[in-house]
């Protein structure tokens, strides 16, 4: 489903309810296999410090390959979780890849009925849009198998905040060379970069028009995100944004024989040089220890000014 108005597009979003102690939660692995003891301190946090009930997916000890489970296997996992009412949030151990191989198979009419959250990011972002498309708010955050993680404190309380209704006023950002001023106000789309440019075209291709676009990445060539931005701007994507906020693109990587010659963020900067909407960079969310929580299709203001706001 695309909405081609972004008026109907904030009217059609539903927000599930927040958790409470004693809430029934599921934990699935959609994409990647990763040994199942590195899930240990996630699932604890969530039921001892959370005090959840936990249902755990079978492709949480499963393995195709690279893949946690057949495809087959990983998508029944979600779609139970998705269908029982009882479940009010669903949270993917991991990203990696293999999420994408899943989408096009779920049936949303259960989840539809009884909204509930979906926390991810990623290769976890298809299924974002997913639910984006499906009219359903999800958070981009931390990802169990990352609770446990010291350096990941203030990520988990992100998820945490989010999750139990403890909603930020806003998050601000130190003012960036290249940030672009200017105030926007639109809903919140998008997560891993290459998995939107990849999405175009597909079922979970998600609505631009009059949406503040956010995007991250991680281990790509300077060359592939040069190309990656080239083709949201030969395929209209950028046209009609209302404001972009550019997150963290981690361990990018440059030609030794053939060197680019610019860092990520003037590359991307250059790619949004027709445009005059704000841009925000240098936001703290994608694959970083300091990853805050972005709930995707909630209505922001985005304020580009002598720092950065985004303001829920």
């Amino acid at each position: 489903m695309v909405i081609a108005d972004a008026k109907k597009y904030l009217l059609f979003m539903q927000i599930p309810p927040f958790l409470k102690p004693g809430d029934t939660v599921g934990v699935v692995a959609p994409a990647s296999w990763f040994p199942y003891s590195e899930l240990t301190d996630g699932l604890r946090i969530l039921r001892d410090d959370w005090k959840l009930n936990v249902i755990e997916g079978n492709s949480l000890r499963a393995q195709d390959g690279p893949f946690a489970g057949s495809d087959e296997l990983r998508r029944a996992d979600l779609q139970q979780l998705f269908d029982n009412p009882a479940v009010r949030a669903v949270f993917a151990a991991r990203g990696g890849y293999g999420c994408y191989r899943l989408a096009d198979g779920l049936n949303l009419t259960g989840l539809q009925r009884n909204p509930k959250w979906l926390v991810g990011f990623s290769d976890v972002t298809v299924l974002l849009s997913l639910f984006c498309n499906a009219g359903i708010v999800s958070l981009h955050g931390l990802m169990p198998r990352q609770f446990g993680q010291p350096e990941r404190a203030d990520a988990l309380e992100s998820v945490r905040q989010w999750l139990f209704g403890e909603v930020p006023d806003q998050y601000t950002v130190p003012a960036h060379p290249l940030n672009r001023t200017g105030q926007a106000t639109g809903p919140l789309v998008g997560g891993n970069l290459t998995l939107l440019v990849n999405s175009i075209g597909t079922p979970t291709d998600i609505d631009y028009t009059g949406a503040i676009l956010f995007i991250e990445d991680i281990n790509e060539t300077l060359f592939s995100l040069d190309r990656m931005m080239t083709q949201l701007h030969r395929a209209g994507r950028l046209r009609n944004l209302a404001g972009l906020i550019v997150g963290q693109f981690t361990d990018m990587r440059d030609s030794a024989s053939l060197p680019f010659g610019k860092d990520a963020s003037q590359i991307i900067a250059d790619a949004m040089s027709d445009y005059d909407y704000p841009v925000l960079f240098n936001f703290p969310a994608g694959h970083v220890d300091y990853n805050l929580t972005l709930p995707i299709g909630w209505r922001v203001d985005l304020r580009v000014g002598e720092t950065g706001e985004v303001i829920f």
